[in-house]
C-alpha cells in the first residue's frame, strides 16, 4: 500500500511539473506583483454579520491571496477556499466573469495547494457564507507536491515534526499552539517589564560553559584558534550584569545541552532567566506564582489549566514541600536521624536500582532518590524546597543549615517547570564549590561545572544579595497548550537522520 501511494504521488508531482513547465513557457511562473489589501479574518470580522442586500447596495471590492485548500468545479462556475495567515475565506469564480478562455484553460487546471490571488466583490451565498466573487484571479505559486488528504490530515507524528511546513498548512491545532507560544513569551516580557526588569542579550558561544550542571556542545574558533562551547545557561553572564549595576535583568534565550531526546528534552531549548538584586528566593516564589496565574488567565481564560486530561488549579496558592520531608514520606527506612547517613542512603539507592557513583555524597543520593520516587508524583503545583548544597553549586547555603540551600523548583504534572534560588555571592565559597565540581569532572562526571576564574573575579567586586529564576519555556508552553511532547511545541525539533529504503 505504501509503495502504491508513493507511485501515485510521483505521478501527481510529475503532472504538476508539466503544468509548471507550461507556465514557464508562457512567461507566467512565480509572479511577484500581486498585492492583497485584506485578510480573511478581517473581512469575516467586519462583514460576516452584514446581510447580503447591504453588501449588494454598497459593493466592497477586495484583493485576497492565500493557499488553495479546496476547489469545487460546477460547470461554468466554481467555489474555492483559500487560506492566509489569519484563516480561510471562500471564492466564487464564474467563467464569463474572467478573460476569455481563462476559466477552462487556467483556473480548472489549478491544484489544491497552489497559492493564488483574487480580486473581486464581497457577497453572501444562499447559505449566508461571506464570499469573494472573483473577476480577476491569478496563480502566484505552483505547488508541486500534493497536500495530505484533507480528511485524514498529516497523522504520522514523525512526518509532522520533520515536515512542519506541511503540518502547519493542514493542522489548525498546530498553528494554534505556536500562536499561543508567541502569546506566552509576549506575556512574560510585558509582565517583567511592568516590574522594571530589563531584557538583555548574552553570548551563546562561551569560553567556559557554566550556569548549570550539564554536558555542553563544543566547537572551535579558527581565527583565534581556541575552543568554544555553546552555552548551557546564561546565568553567570546575567549575574555579571547585576554586579555591574543592572539590578533587574532577564533573558529569553536558547540553551544547548548535549543530552538525549525525549518527550521532555531537546538538545536545543528555550529558557527564561531573570535576576533580581536585593531579593531572595521567597520573593521569586511570589513572582513566579503571580506570573503563572496571569499566564493561565491570558492563555486559557481562567486560573485552571487542563493538561492531558488532568486539571490543575493555578489560582490557589501552590503547595510547598522540602526535599527531606518528601523522601522521608516515600521511604519507610529514612527519617530525620539517618537522612544524611551515606551508608543508609547508599543501601536505599541500590535497592531502588539507582547507580551509585564513587563520588556521590549524601546530598546527591537524596536527589537521586527524590527523582526516582517523588518527582513523578508531583502532580498538583508544588514548590520543592531546600535542595542539598552538593547538587546546587550556585545557590546560597541556608543560614541555619548549610547542608541545604535556599533553592526551589516548581513542579506541575510531574515535570519541572522552573528552578530558582537565592544566589551564592560569597566568592570564596563559590571558588571552593567550583573546585569540587572540577574534581567531579576529573572523576568522570561529564556534566560537572568548569572552573570559571573570571566569574570568581567578578564576585570579588561584590554581588549584592540576589535571587535568580529559570523557567523552561518549552515545558511551560506544553502545559498551557495541552501538548504531550516537547516536539509539539518546537517548530523544528531535532530528529534522527531520515533513512532511505
Amino acid at each position: 500500500m505504501a509503495d502504491e501511494q508513493i507511485i501515485d504521488e510521483n505521478k501527481l508531482i510529475a503532472e504538476r511539473r508539466r503544468k509548471l513547465d507550461r507556465l514557464r513557457e508562457q512567461g507566467g511562473a512565480y509572479p511577484n506583483d500581486f498585492r492583497r489589501d485584506a485578510l480573511a479574518a478581517e473581512l469575516l470580522a467586519q462583514y460576516g454579520e452584514t446581510d447580503g442586500d447591504t453588501l449588494k447596495a454598497i459593493p466592497k471590492r477586495v484583493a485576497v491571496a492565500g493557499r488553495l485548500m479546496a476547489k469545487r468545479v460546477m460547470g461554468k462556475a466554481s467555489f474555492a477556499k483559500i487560506a492566509d495567515r489569519s484563516g480561510q475565506i471562500q471564492l466564487y469564480v464564474q467563467r464569463d466573469a474572467l478573460s476569455e478562455g481563462f476559466y477552462n484553460s487556467e483556473f480548472k487546471t489549478w491544484d489544491v495547494g497552489d497559492i493564488v490571488g483574487a480580486t473581486g466583490t464581497l457577497f453572501k451565498t444562499r447559505t449566508g457564507e461571506l464570499t469573494v466573487e472573483g473577476d480577476d484571479i491569478r496563480l502566484l505559486t505552483k505547488s508541486l507536491r500534493p497536500l495530505p488528504d484533507k480528511w485524514h490530515g498529516l497523522s504520522d507524528q514523525e512526518t509532522r515534526y520533520r515536515q512542519r511546513y506541511v503540518d502547519l498548512v493542514i493542522n489548525e491545532d498546530s498553528r494554534r499552539v505556536f500562536r499561543d507560544r508567541t502569546r506566552i513569551v509576549g506575556f512574560i516580557r510585558a509582565f517583567l517589564e511592568s516590574r522594571d526588569f530589563m531584557e538583555v542579550e548574552t553570548p551563546m558561544m562561551q569560553t567556559t560553559p557554566g550556569g548549570a550542571i550539564a554536558r555542553p556542545f563544543s566547537t572551535h574558533h579558527n581565527a583565534l584558534d581556541m575552543p568554544l562551547f555553546l552555552r548551557i545557561a546564561p546565568e553567570l553572564n546575567l549575574k555579571r550584569l547585576v554586579i555591574g549595576g543592572f539590578e533587574r535583568v532577564y533573558e529569553i534565550t536558547r540553551n544547548f545541552r548535549n543530552e538525549g531526546l525525549s518527550t521532555q528534552h531537546n538538545p536545543e531549548f528555550t529558557m527564561h532567566e531573570l535576576y533580581q538584586a536585593k531579593a531572595d528566593y521567597e520573593d521569586l516564589i511570589e513572582l513566579l506564582e503571580a506570573m503563572m496565574r496571569g499566564l493561565a488567565e491570558a492563555i486559557c481564560g481562567s486560573g485552571k489549566v487542563t493538561w492531558q486530561g488532568t486539571e490543575y488549579d493555578l489560582s490557589q496558592p501552590f503547595r510547598r514541600l522540602t526535599i527531606a520531608d518528601s523522601i522521608i514520606a516515600a521511604v519507610d527506612e529514612l527519617d530525620d536521624n539517618n537522612l544524611r547517613d551515606l551508608a543508609v542512603l547508599t543501601r536505599v539507592a541500590e535497592r531502588l536500582d539507582i547507580k551509585v557513583e564513587p563520588g556521590y555524597g549524601a546530598g546527591k543520593l537524596q536527589i537521586e532518590i527524590f527523582e526516582k520516587l517523588v518527582e513523578p508524583t508531583l502532580s498538583e503545583p508544588t514548590f520543592m524546597l531546600q535542595y542539598p548544597a552538593e547538587v546546587s553549586p550556585l545557590s546560597r547555603a541556608n543560614d541555619d543549615d548549610p547542608f541545604v540551600t535556599d533553592r526551589f523548583e516548581l513542579f506541575i504534572g510531574g515535570r519541572e517547570i522552573a528552578n530558582g534560588f537565592s544566589e551564592l555571592n560569597d566568592s570564596e565559597d563559590q571558588a571552593a564549590r567550583f573546585r569540587a565540581q572540577v574534581e567531579n569532572r576529573g572523576a568522570g562526571d561529564d556534566e560537572a561545572m568548569h572552573y570559571d576564574a573570571d566569574y570568581i573575579r567578578a564576585l570579588e567586586y561584590g554581588l549584592p544579595p540576589t535571587a535568580g529564576l529559570g523557567v523552561g519555556i518549552d515545558r511551560l508552553v506544553m502545559l498551557l497548550t495541552d501538548s504531550a511532547s516537547i516536539r509539539d511545541v518546537l517548530l523544528f525539533p531535532h530528529m534522527r537522520p531520515e533513512t532511505s529504503d
